[in-house]
């Protein structure tokens, strides 16, 4: 659909008579009730909310994770009882009547679920937004087959909230739970009970994670080492290592019995003994996270 087109449409719903409009509902919040909130600022997730009236919230969501993202949900009171395409566009506020509509793009709502947007299209919504501009999403109503919705977002109030969501999201943690939740960490040549510098930084990561994330209900930790030693001397450095780690998470204030760890010695070689590099990825504690789900 041409710009021409969506403005000339989007023309005619502004000015439809009074006696036809009973054809369209539309929710937006007015100047007046307006209101966006950050409901979640950390650096393991950014939440940004828009109350709408009668209808429900618009929400944009971003997470800890190895790659930029942000996802937008338009959370209905009412979930729709049948999938729609719907059309996206976004509307000049009321007090610049000159500008045009321009079309963002066209999507589907999915039966019984809250409608979805992810990716660009989302950083089009934000865009738009800051522009001082009203995305608008329409769609055919599944109870009525003569009416359509359309379901607004309000700009006004957007930009200081808009501000402390941006700094939210440079500020998440470039890894998620999935990047740490397994992890294999290994350990310089020798009895040393300390991870190598390399491993010692990858703690690190699980530990700031572990901090912001009181989700975290479970700590697994697995302590091996290669054939060096003898088996009673194996057995007592695995040992040592897992209990190091123990104490570790335990300064991170997870409690004792959310920590479960063991020393296996040189049994469970998962190279060969024989090399040096063998050894080295024999010599090896693996963690594991678990996490309350939600």
């Amino acid at each position: 659909m041409n710009k021409w087109l969506v403005t000339s449409l989007a023309a005619a719903t502004l000015l439809t008579p009074v006696a036809a409009s009973a054809l369209e509902k539309r929710y937006v919040a007015t100047p007046q009730q307006s209101t966006w909130q950050m409901v979640t600022n950390t650096p393991l997730e950014c939440r940004l909310v828009h109350p709408i009236p009668n209808y429900g919230d618009a929400e944009f969501s971003a997470r800890a994770s190895k790659k930029m993202n942000l996802d937008f949900e338009l959370k209905m009171r009412r979930p729709m009882g049948e999938t729609r395409n719907v059309s996206l566009v976004s509307m000049p506020p009321a007090w610049r009547p000159g500008e045009s509509a321009d079309r963002i793009t066209n999507i589907q709502f999915f039966k019984q679920f809250d409608g979805y947007i992810g990716g660009q299209s989302a950083w089009t919504l934000l865009s738009e937004l800051e522009k001082g501009r009203s995305p608008t999403f329409s769609y055919q109503d599944w109870q009525s087959r003569d009416q359509r919705i359309e379901v607004a977002l309000s700009s006004v109030l957007f930009q200081a909230q808009y501000n402390v969501f941006s700094d939210c999201i440079a500020n998440l943690l470039p890894y998620s739970f999935e990047d740490i939740s397994f992890t294999i960490l290994h350990y310089d040549r020798g009895n040393s009970v300390d991870l190598n510098k390399a491993s010692q930084k990858r703690l690190a990561q699980i530990a700031e994670y572990i901090r912001y994330n009181p989700d975290i209900d479970l700590v697994l930790v697995a302590a091996y080492t290669d054939s060096t030693d003898s088996k009673n001397e194996s057995q007592s450095l695995s040992e040592k290592r897992s209990e190091r780690l123990r104490n570790y998470f335990k300064s991170l204030g997870l409690p004792e019995d959310r920590i479960q760890v063991q020393g296996f010695g040189k049994r469970r070689p998962i190279a060969d003994n024989e090399s040096p590099i063998g050894k080295d990825k024999n010599r090896r504690v693996v963690i594991s996270l678990g996490r309350t789900q939600v």
